[in-house]
């Protein structure tokens, strides 16, 4: 008790003087979409144009509440939200299509997002495939039928089977298509683990690939391995995609709390060994827990993350199925950015858009202004050409910032900065005024306050190495001229 009595203690000390400190200018905002039974999204199978509002509506929503980033779930159990060779298109997308209108929700997404700032990172299920009625759903279109030697039956459920190396090469085929296919940001592994620490039934692919190892290392080398080849061919395909996992909420047992699931002791994902071999660029943890089982495993996760991109994932959903309050999340928000973790992500969209409880309302105070996104300065770390010939004008019912860039069909993203000075402070958030941007104009509605501003443009190359500011472009937004 008295542990608990001074850690609240230290917590609340903490967080008071948070109020004081700025909004950070970079942070990952992110929420996980689920596709899976439609809970996100879609909500209806009428037709591919209700499908396609209703995304938008939500794309809006984040956008308008300075999110940067959507986990858009194109795999769930045997089926996918894209066009793809091996696997069926999920059955929420075609019974809303017709001959002539034919749906292909992944490019439709990545389109959006990119039209709005936010990046989209392809979120796959791994290894489940579902129960008996979800296979026999997909009929002969299941992996199950088409190879049946990579899958197991586990307690009613089907998996794909970890221990295979055939395994690794047809999620590989999944990951190909989608990467060579689609201008994804990132691919994202959910579910990348073995169902739980009991008897999956692998002991024969144990013998023949075991190698003396001890079983739980196997396991959680076979997982390693996967990622291993994934990491390998997108480094070689397209290097700026981020590779990320969702691995459990808490790495290992602390301080003798030995109650649920651990990533590593439980389900066999050697996270630690996936950052030091540089085999994932970010991990984003699901730590829907309270109290003791959220603060202590935020520093673990950081601990272990070697400066690579950490962002905690937050159970909004909580707030319906355990009863939590808002500020239970707003907490854990807070102490995220005091733990200088890179961002928050909340499971699930839903839970956060519809503003549960008021949660999207407190949320746009901590998200007042636009974040740009963590640089991968292991991939690249060199920076970008600096844009010119930032102009500012009025152009009809609205103000238009326009530049130039050299190279400008390279891949980039531009950020802008407003200031009432000539000089700025780049890594205050409160002087982010857009990022994301993919085009190099912008048009907004300026203040109504007979300021002065100096506007300031940066660019930013696929791994978010940001360039040196602009030459500043003056304007005074006054009805009277000056």
């Amino acid at each position: 008790m008295n542990k608990v009595y001074l850690f609240v203690v230290a917590f609340c000390f903490v967080a008071a003087q948070l109020f004081g400190q700025q909004i950070p200018a970079t942070e990952v905002r992110a929420v996980w979409l689920t596709t899976n039974y439609g809970l996100d999204w879609p909500k209806n199978n009428t037709s591919v144009e209700s499908q396609k509002r209703e995304l938008i509506q939500i794309l809006d929503k984040l956008q308008q509440y300075n999110f940067n980033t959507i986990f858009f779930q194109v795999r769930s159990r045997g089926e996918v939200m894209y066009k793809s060779k091996y696997e069926p298109m999920s059955s929420l997308i075609v019974g809303s299509q017709s001959a002539g209108n034919i749906f292909d929700p992944l490019a439709f997404a990545i389109e959006e997002s990119h039209k709005r700032g936010l990046e989209c990172h392809a979120w796959l299920v791994t290894y489940p495939l579902g129960g008996n009625k979800q296979v026999r759903s997909l009929g002969i279109k299941s992996v199950t039928k088409k190879i049946p030697g990579i899958t197991k039956q586990y307690k009613s459920e089907w998996f794909l089977d970890p221990g295979n190396p055939k395994t690794d090469d047809y999620l590989l085929s999944l990951v190909k298509e989608i990467v060579d296919g689609y201008d994804v940001d990132g691919i994202h592994f959910d579910y990348i683990r073995y169902p739980d620490s009991g008897k999956f039934p692998d002991d024969g692919m144990y013998r023949l690939y075991g190698k003396g190892k001890s079983k739980e290392q196997w396991r959680r080398d076979n997982i390693t391995r996967f990622l291993t080849k994934v990491n390998s061919w997108v480094r070689e395909a397209k290097p700026w995609v981020q590779v990320s996992c969702a691995p459990l909420g808490r790495y290992r047992s602390l301080n003798g709390n030995g109650r649920g699931w651990t990533a590593y002791e439980t389900v066999y994902q050697d996270v630690s060994s996936w950052i030091q071999n540089g085999v994932v660029d970010a991990i984003y943890p699901m730590m829907y827990y309270d109290d003791q089982l959220f603060y202590p495993y935020v520093s673990d996760w950081k601990s272990i993350a070697n400066d690579r991109i950490f962002v905690p994932g937050l159970g909004a959903y909580q707030m319906v199925e355990l009863g939590w309050s808002k500020t239970d999340i707003l907490e854990q928000i807070d102490y995220s950015r005091i733990q200088e973790t890179n961002g928050q992500i909340y499971f699930r969209a839903e839970n956060v858009l519809s503003n549960t409880k008021g949660i999207l309302n407190s949320i746009q105070e901590l998200y007042k202004y636009p974040a740009k996104l963590p640089a991968m300065t292991w991939l690249k770390d060199t920076v970008t050409d600096v844009p010119f010939d930032l102009t500012a004008e009025n152009v009809e019912e609205a103000f238009q910032l326009k530049w130039k860039i050299k190279n400008p069909k390279v891949r980039k993203t531009y950020t802008i900065y407003r200031s009432e000075s000539d000089s700025i402070d780049i890594n205050n958030g409160k002087n982010v005024l857009a990022t994301g941007l993919r085009n190099s104009e912008f048009i907004y509605q300026p203040p109504k306050d007979g300021n002065a501003y100096y506007y300031f443009i940066s660019a930013s190359d696929s791994y978010h190495n940001e360039s040196e500011i602009s030459y500043p472009a003056f304007f005074w937004h006054s009805d009277t001229i000056k």
